[in-house]
């Protein structure tokens, strides 16, 4: 492993706990299973298919998960450079501001700083993936109807974090020489949403032109 993707997988960087399988779940062969696919360097349009016999929920729960973890590696890597003085508003550059929601202190959508909104978001996002009502852990538990809605609105506000990350750190992540894994992240996030429509078109635009990368159409 390069010196770059160390710092990039460097715990103390993390920027919140990873969310792990438990070993001899159903989630965790389907873990190892999605991981040996990327790891045998398999088209990641392909790599993202549902696998034959497997059920679509656990599937993309599987791949939430994943996700969570590494798309909060990613922002940990660049939060001491993400401040309220660099980055006082929650943005994608110019054309776009993201603000914050939810049931609790901000009912209505609020302007917030970058690091203030991605607090809020990663623990919004623990919160869902560790309540067993909504991302169950037994083999047989079902699934709840909201469960896609609320995989829908993880992922898009995980695509906030790449446009956030990309428009305004990429810099960093160039000086670390982590934009190729960075980009990867991104390519295997992206094909995967598209695989099982999970985001709007519309919502991915902030990235289509701004993207540092290539071939993620």
């Amino acid at each position: 492993m390069s010196h770059a993707l160390k710092q990039v997988f460097n715990k103390d960087k993390t920027f919140r706990p990873k969310r792990k399988f438990e070993p001899g779940t159903q989630r965790f062969e389907l873990h190892k299973k999605a991981q040996a696919s990327l790891n045998a360097g398999l088209d990641l349009k392909v790599a993202v298919q549902l696998p034959p016999g497997e059920e679509q929920n656990d599937w993309v729960a599987v791949h939430v998960v994943d996700f969570f973890n590494r798309i909060n590696l990613i922002y940990g890597t660049i939060s001491d450079y993400c401040t309220e003085q660099s980055c006082p508003v929650m943005s994608g550059g110019p054309k776009y501001e993201y603000r914050w929601q939810d049931e609790h202190k901000y009912r209505k959508p609020t302007a917030l700083s970058a690091p203030q909104y991605m607090n809020l978001l990663m623990d919004w996002i623990e919160v869902q993936i560790n309540n067993e009502d909504i991302f169950p852990t037994n083999v047989g538990t079902p699934f709840p109807k909201n469960f896609l809605p609320v995989v829908k609105k993880i992922l898009s506000r995980l695509f906030r974090v790449f446009v956030h990350v990309y428009i305004h750190h990429f810099d960093r992540i160039t000086q670390m020489g982590s934009e190729a894994h960075v980009n990867t992240c991104y390519k295997h996030f992206y094909y995967f949403v598209k695989e099982f429509n999970l985001i709007d078109t519309k919502e991915l635009e902030p990235l289509v032109s701004a993207w540092v990368g290539s071939g993620c159409t």
